[in-house]
C-alpha cells in the first residue's frame, strides 16, 4: 500500500533524510528551511512514526570522524533485576555511546546486555570495561569486536 505524502511531510522528510543541521537547535533549523516553526517541524516527525510512515529518526554517530579510532561491542551477563540499574550506570560512562538490553533466545548465549565503547585505542575500550565491572555488578562478559560496517546511511524517502 502507498502512503501519500503532504507537501509539508515531503519537505522535511527531504531535510532529515540528509544530514541534520550541525547546531544546539536542529529542529528550529529545520523548520527555517522548511518555513515552519519548530513544534510543527516536532508533531509532524512524532506523527509520521506514530503512524509507521518512518520506523526511527534518530543519529548515527560515526565515531572516526570524532577521534574515535577503535571501537567494541561488550555483551554482559546480567541478572534481570539487575538490567536497569547496570544498564543506567554502564550508559553514564563517557566512551559508551549505546547501551542495549537484548534477552538472548536460546541457552548457550548468556549475554544480555550490550554496551557499544569507543576509545582511542584498544587499551581505552578495555578501561572503559574495567570501569563499568568496578561501576556495577557486572562481570562476566565477551567483546565483540566489528568486522565490517555494513550500513550506516540514512533513510532516503525521496529522490
Amino acid at each position: 500500500m502507498s502512503r501519500h505524502f503532504s507537501a509539508a511531510e515531503h519537505v522535511v522528510l527531504g531535510i532529515v533524510q540528509a544530514n541534520l543541521p550541525d547546531s544546539l537547535t536542529p529542529y528550529a533549523d529545520m523548520a527555517r528551511q522548511a518555513g515552519m516553526r519548530e513544534d510543527e517541524v516536532l508533531a509532524l516527525l512524532r506523527q509520521l512514526k506514530e503512524s509507521g510512515a518512518i520506523r526511527r529518526f534518530g543519529a548515527s554517530i560515526r565515531h572516526q570522524r570524532t577521534g574515535w579510532s577503535h571501537n567494541a561491542m561488550v555483551g554482559w551477563k546480567v541478572r534481570p533485576e539487575e538490567v536497569e540499574d547496570c544498564g543506567c550506570k554502564a550508559a553514564w560512562h563517557e566512551r559508551v555511546s549505546h547501551v542495549y538490553y537484548r534477552p538472548s533466545p536460546v541457552s548457550d548465549w548468556p549475554y544480555e546486555l550490550y554496551t557499544m565503547i569507543h576509545g582511542h585505542s584498544e587499551a581505552e575500550c578495555r578501561q572503559t570495561v574495567e570501569d563499568i565491572m568496578r561501576a556495577t555488578s557486572l562481570q562476566e562478559y565477551v567483546i565483540l569486536r566489528t568486522l565490517k560496517e555494513l550500513k550506516k546511511t540514512s533513510m532516503t524517502y525521496f529522490p
